[in-house]
């Protein structure tokens, strides 16, 4: 074999009962672009360029638990947002649709869920 081939990530997808509606929170939050939009699929990219999210409707999408719950549907993934100013991030997240999660494990570290449920945690650099 000559070399390994290239791998290049070039989304996270998010399974969701509403791809259009999180798609909607992520654009508002991240002050990202809809770069490619199906009836059940939705693709958002930052501007400048990176990873980007798409969302997958799923008619069966059951929303984690955070923190986990034996029994209880478990979380796969949750996303790290940098913020420089954690309580205006964490009030703006929500005014766009979070809601803080019940559980705070770190002082400096705010959990939110999405309007999925998905959880998401905003930190300072």
């Amino acid at each position: 074999m000559a070399g390994n081939p290239r791998f290049s990530l070039a989304t996270v997808v998010l399974d969701c009962p509403d791809a259009h509606a999180l798609a909607d929170f992520y654009r508002r939050l991240l002050g990202w672009e809809v770069t490619c939009s199906e009836p059940d699929w939705v693709l958002v990219r930052d501007p400048e360029g990176g990873t980007g999210l798409s969302f997958q409707s799923e008619p069966g999408y059951r929303p984690p638990v955070w923190p986990d719950e034996p029994g209880e549907q478990q979380k796969m993934l949750h996303l790290d947002i940098r913020v420089d100013d954690l309580y205006a991030a964490e009030a703006y997240a929500i005014a766009a649709g979070a809601r803080r999660a019940g559980s705070q494990p770190q002082d400096d570290v705010r959990v939110l869920l999405d309007p999925a449920g998905h959880p998401l945690c905003l930190f300072l650099p």
